[in-house]
């Protein structure tokens, strides 16, 4: 277990400053409005702490006290569960398996190409760039369903797909053609405050913030 008196008594997330599934995190606390230390990662180089903490020395990492959790969906949930107001998951199990399978696949199927952009070579983040755009296009239904994603309300959907939408930009991702109701979405989350203390300084150079 980390060393330090301070991480055994606090809640503290380990997290690279502009990493999705790290935002996805953040935008989770912020929303549960819960205070917590962030020890800021370089993922190629992880600190002895982490490293000592979890066996994949990945990001993002929660410690509280004893309990040690990786993998951000995991992460997530704990923290909704642990924070329960305000709630981020409906409260039938169909929505909720819904909402999972949601997340899941943008997991699986998004966040791939994100990292294949960000890290890959010019062939590879070409391949995920065309591969995000197709996917973009075939959720634009979605966004046009409801104010938020799958959901009336802000969800842990919403924590997973929102940091995506936010660097669009900056992986030079136009919307779709018929793609206003991303924007708007987008920008419903984009002025809460929750979202902008979710930010890193890092982020927050990736596009500005709506007006």
């Amino acid at each position: 277990m980390a060393s330090s008196p301070r991480m055994r008594n606090a809640l503290t997330l380990f997290s690279a400053v502009d990493d999705v599934l790290c935002h996805r995190v953040r935008l989770v606390l912020a929303a549960k409005g819960v205070t917590y230390d962030l020890i800021a990662v370089d993922p190629q180089d992880p600190p002895e702490d982490l490293v000592d903490l979890n066996p994949y020395h990945s990001v993002p990492t929660l410690v509280e006290r004893e309990l040690v959790l990786y993998a951000a969906s995991v992460v997530c949930e704990y923290i909704d569960e642990r924070y329960p107001h305000p709630p981020l998951m409906p409260v039938d199990p169909l929505s909720r398996a819904r909402l999972r399978l949601a997340m899941l696949r943008l997991e699986h199927d998004w966040v791939p190409q994100i990292q294949a952009i960000q890290f890959g070579n010019k062939q590879q983040a070409e391949a995920g760039r065309k591969r995000l755009r197709e996917l973009l296009t075939a959720s634009v239904p979605l966004f046009k369903a409801s104010k938020f994603f799958l959901s009336a309300e802000m969800s842990l959907a919403d924590c997973a797909m929102a940091p995506i939408i936010w660097r669009l930009q900056a992986l030079d991702i136009p919307l779709p053609k018929d793609g206003k109701a991303i924007e708007d979405y987008g920008n419903r989350i984009f002025r809460n405050p929750g979202f902008v203390r979710s930010l890193t300084p890092q982020e927050k150079n990736l596009r500005e913030l709506p007006a």
